[in-house]
């Protein structure tokens, strides 16, 4: 049967113009997921905020003995003080691997520091598996963009020496005195927590690990899970 030679000109351009939209729309619909997720757990993490304080009173009037009353007070304000003092640790720190991940990226040649800073920023707060997805992510914006093979190399090279300096020597000696935790268990908690919540779950993973910890340490029958937790 004779077709029209435009016809078949002009089907390749109506294929490549679907796919594009397929992943467009996929890519839509992820990130959709994602800010949905991240808005249901600052929701949350609103409230509980507002309402600490009378939930905890709450739940220490309700406590049999005075001496319960007394260890919930002790193990709440532990709770406020370490995971306060993690959290503003952790967040100067990626601060400084974000403004030095920026900067390396821009002297490598990749351009926008502030993109590749802002990203790297947020995936330090995922450990293990954060700076794990930063260094395949750098490693291919250095392949796409750059010449092979030293100059596309180099960009993952930096940020990982960033990495090991920040993750390896400095961050653990700035909280080995709050606490320490079991790497195993952290893998197992941002596995468990990202599939309850996704991303914020991910990055709440540490801090819930911790508490969790602090509420061992603290209570005797408890206490040789906290020592696991921490080994």
């Amino acid at each position: 049967m004779w077709r029209h030679p435009l016809r078949k000109a002009r089907s390749p351009p109506a294929v490549a113009v679907k796919e594009q939209s397929e992943v467009a729309s996929k890519l839509a619909f992820g990130t959709l997921a994602v800010l949905s997720r991240l808005l249901a757990t600052m929701v949350i993490l609103f409230f509980l905020l507002a309402a600490g304080d009378r939930l905890l009173r709450g739940f220490i009037e309700v406590l049999p003995t005075f001496s319960d009353k007394r260890q919930a007070v002790d193990i709440a304000s532990e709770i406020q003080h370490q995971i306060g003092g993690y959290l503003i640790t952790i967040s100067l720190m990626n601060m400084v691997v974000g403004v030095l991940a920026g900067l390396a990226m821009w002297g490598c040649g990749l351009g926008d520091p502030i993109l590749w800073g802002s990203l790297a920023f947020l995936l330090n707060y995922i450990p293990i598996l954060g700076p794990l997805t930063g260094i395949g992510i750098f490693l291919v914006a250095g392949i796409v963009t750059l010449d092979w093979p030293w100059p596309a190399l180099l960009p993952a090279a930096c940020y990982t020496m960033i990495h090991i300096a920040e993750g390896e020597v400095i961050t653990p000696m700035l909280l080995a005195k709050r606490f320490t935790l079991n790497p195993v268990l952290v893998i197992i908690s941002l596995f468990f927590w990202h599939f309850l919540w996704g991303i914020p779950g991910a990055l709440l993973a540490v801090p819930l690990l911790a508490m969790f910890k602090i509420i061992c340490d603290r209570i005797e029958p408890l206490k040789p899970v906290g020592r696991i937790i921490g080994a």
